[in-house]
Formats: C-alpha cells, sequence, structure tokens
C-alpha cells in the first residue's frame, strides 16, 4: 500500500509556515505543512499547469528573442512547457520565492519535468515575483503567474497583491506592447476577470483538465493588453 512519506521541510519566508514535499509511489506532492489546504500539485497532475505556459508561449514563440517571465515554479511543469513552446534565442526566468523548491527541483523532483532547470534558456530567481516586475518595465513579452492557489493568496498572504488591482496594473507596466498575461487558478473568479479588464488586458478564460482530459477542471485566464 502506498503511503506518504516526508522527504523534506522548506520554510516560506516572512510567512511562519513551510511547504513539504513527500513521496509517494513514483509521485511526488507538495503540501503546506499542517495539511491546510490539503495537496498543493503532484506529478501525477499537470495538465493545467502545461496548458498555462503553452498557450501564451505559443502566440509569442515567433518574436525575436521571447523574454518570458514565470512567477512560481512549483513542480518545474510549467516551465518544461514554457520552454518546448518557445524558440532557441527565448529567455525564460522563474521566479521563487521558497529555496527549497528550487533545490527540489534540481534534485530527484526535476526528472519528473525533464530537468528543465537544466535549460540554457531557463533562469531561476530566490526572489519574490513583485520585485522583478517593479523592477523590469516593458521587460517581457510574456507574465506567466502560477503562484499561490489563484486570485487568493492561500501559501503566501502578500501574494494576493499580485492578484489586486495594483499588482494586475503592474503586470501591464512590465510587458513589451501586445504582451500577454496568463494567470492560474484553482476556480472562476468573477471579480478578478473584472479587475484584468480595467488593467488594460483583453482577457479570456479557459477550462482545463487537471489531468488529461477527465476529472477536475482549472481556470486560466489569458489576458492582451489593449
Amino acid at each position: 500500500m502506498k503511503r506518504f512519506v516526508l522527504l523534506d521541510t522548506a520554510p516560506i519566508p516572512n510567512n511562519g509556515g513551510a511547504l513539504c514535499l513527500f513521496e509517494y509511489g513514483d509521485d511526488f506532492v507538495i503540501k503546506l505543512e499542517g495539511g491546510k489546504g490539503g495537496q498543493l500539485m503532484n506529478t501525477r497532475m499537470h495538465g493545467s499547469e502545461d496548458a498555462l505556459a503553452e498557450l501564451p508561449c505559443k502566440q509569442i514563440a515567433a518574436r525575436p528573442a521571447a523574454r518570458v517571465l514565470i512567477g512560481g515554479l512549483g513542480m518545474g511543469f510549467t516551465l518544461a512547457s514554457a520552454l518546448k513552446n518557445l524558440g532557441p534565442d527565448a529567455e525564460v526566468q522563474v521566479a521563487e520565492l521558497v529555496s527549497g523548491v528550487i533545490e527540489w527541483n534540481r534534485g530527484a523532483l526535476g526528472a519528473k519535468a525533464g530537468h528543465p532547470l537544466a535549460d540554457p534558456r531557463a533562469q531561476v530567481l530566490n526572489r519574490d515575483v513583485a520585485q522583478i516586475l517593479r523592477d523590469e518595465p516593458q521587460g517581457y513579452d510574456a507574465i506567466i503567474l502560477d503562484v499561490d492557489n489563484g486570485p487568493e493568496g492561500l501559501t503566501h498572504s502578500a501574494n494576493s497583491w499580485l492578484y489586486s488591482q495594483d499588482g494586475l496594473s503592474t503586470c501591464a507596466k512590465a510587458l513589451r506592447p501586445g504582451g500577454l498575461l496568463a494567470v492560474w487558478s484553482a476556480s472562476a473568479d468573477r471579480p478578478f476577470a473584472q479587475r484584468l479588464a480595467k488593467a488594460g488586458f483583453k482577457a479570456d478564460e479557459v477550462q482545463v483538465y487537471a489531468h488529461g482530459n477527465r476529472g477536475a477542471k482549472h481556470t486560466i485566464w489569458i489576458g492582451q493588453l489593449k
């Protein structure tokens, strides 16, 4: 019988909590310490993470030296999908606040996504994505937010700023003309869609399966600057 085996614990900066990496049979699972919120992610279900990067990156792949920022490394599947759908001259930066998550992806966990951190086009930054957005006006062709649980911060309360009106306006300023913003969420959120429009995005809401073509669905917003 499969059981959860705790492999490591990584503190969340300025939060007081921690993320826990478990092995579960042939899979890996990340949970919040104390069990709040159940499983945050696992290596068996990553269909919506794949789609999160595929949808915007396919649209900008032909741009010369396309530059992409991903907020949240997670289990590496969003990064792997971005690299798969971009050209050889692209650059993908990944902002990951929890240093332990970066180390997990450089170890055995990384094999599940094909070790995307080893790709020379990828650069991982142990920084808050909010600060990077503020520091890079018109710096990116696409911004992909795979941070937390969507428009409501779960693991880190400060993440909620990203989905606020101010945060979305900052994303718009960090994009080049015609740039795209892709946002993952566990569920639909009408007020968030309204904030996207107010920040200057023409947004489409896409429902994608979490795993293959069945079961639970997650929401992806694709917003293009008007």
